[in-house]
C-alpha cells in the first residue's frame, strides 16, 4: 500500500501511521516485541474489520493476506483492490475453513497452511479464537493474538465487559496485567491447543469504544 520506506516496528504514532485503522499500531507494536519478520510470507487475519491488522502486515512486506471477517463492506477500500489481499466476507472465523481446505487445487501454494495468523476477535476469548487460527497455520507458523482482559473475566465478575453487561470501570493495569498472564498460562497448559506462548506486550493504545487497557501475544506450535 506505502511506497516510502517504513519506519522500524513500533514507532508509528496515531498521528503519522500508515495503517488502514489504529488497530495497526497494536499489530506493529507486537513485531516490534516478537521479531517477526513476515517479509514474503503469507498470513491470515482473523477479524479484519477496517483491516488494521492487514495493511501493517503488508506494509511489513507481507506476500498475501486472507482477511476474514464476518462484516460485508467494511474492509477499507484500498485493501479491497489489493492484488495481495484475499478477501473472505461474511465469514465467521471460529467456522470459516482455509479455501484450500475445501479445494485443495485451488490454493496449492498455501496447502500447508500460513506463515502467521493475527487475531483481533472481539470479545470472542482466546481458547476459541486460537483454536480457530491454528486451522490456518503451517506447523513452524507463528500466531498473534490481541488479548481483551476485560472480556476474558468470568461473567460474573464486576469488572467484566460483556456484549449486554452494563459497562464497567476499565481495569488498572496491574489488573489487565493479572487477568492476561493467567490467559496465557492456562493457554499454554491447554494440551489441545498444543502452543507455547513466546512472549506478550501491551498495546501502545486502548480500545477505541472503552477506553480497556489491551495486550498481544505471540504464540507457535509445540514441537
Amino acid at each position: 500500500m506505502e511506497e516510502e520506506p517504513p519506519h522500524p516496528p513500533g514507532s508509528y504514532t496515531e498521528a503519522d501511521h500508515p495503517f488502514a485503522s489504529r488497530g495497526g499500531l497494536k499489530l506493529d507494536r507486537a513485531l516490534a516485541g516478537s521479531g517477526i519478520d513476515v517479509t514474503g510470507l503469507t498470513g491470515a487475519d482473523l477479524g479484519c474489520s477496517t483491516g488494521g491488522f492487514v495493511s501493517c502486515l503488508l506494509h511489513r512486506g507481507a506476500a498475501k493476506v486472507y482477511a476474514v471477517d464476518t462484516g460485508y463492506g467494511v474492509l477499507d477500500y484500498r485493501l479491497r483492490q489489493d492484488e495481495r489481499v484475499v478477501v473472505m466476507e461474511r465469514s465467521n472465523a471460529l467456522h470459516t475453513a482455509p479455501p484450500w481446505q475445501e479445494d485443495p487445487a485451488a490454493e496449492t501454494i498455501c496447502a500447508g497452511g500460513v506463515d502467521v495468523v493475527t487475531i483481533d476477535l472481539g470479545w470472542t476469548k482466546q481458547d476459541k479464537a486460537l483454536l480457530a487460527a491454528l486451522k490456518w497455520l503451517k506447523p513452524t507458523g507463528k500466531i498473534i493474538t490481541l488479548i481483551k482482559p476485560h472480556y476474558e473475566q468470568p461473567r460474573d465478575t464486576p469488572t467484566r465487559r460483556g456484549k449486554k453487561a452494563p459497562k464497567p470501570e476499565p481495569l488498572t493495569l496491574q489488573e489487565s496485567h493479572v487477568i492476561t498472564q493467567g490467559v496465557l498460562d492456562a493457554v499454554g497448559a491447554d494440551a489441545s491447543l498444543g502452543l507455547n506462548v513466546l512472549g506478550w506486550c501491551d498495546s501502545p493504545i486502548r480500545g477505541a469504544k472503552g477506553g480497556n487497557l489491551e495486550h498481544l501475544a505471540w504464540l507457535e506450535r509445540r514441537a
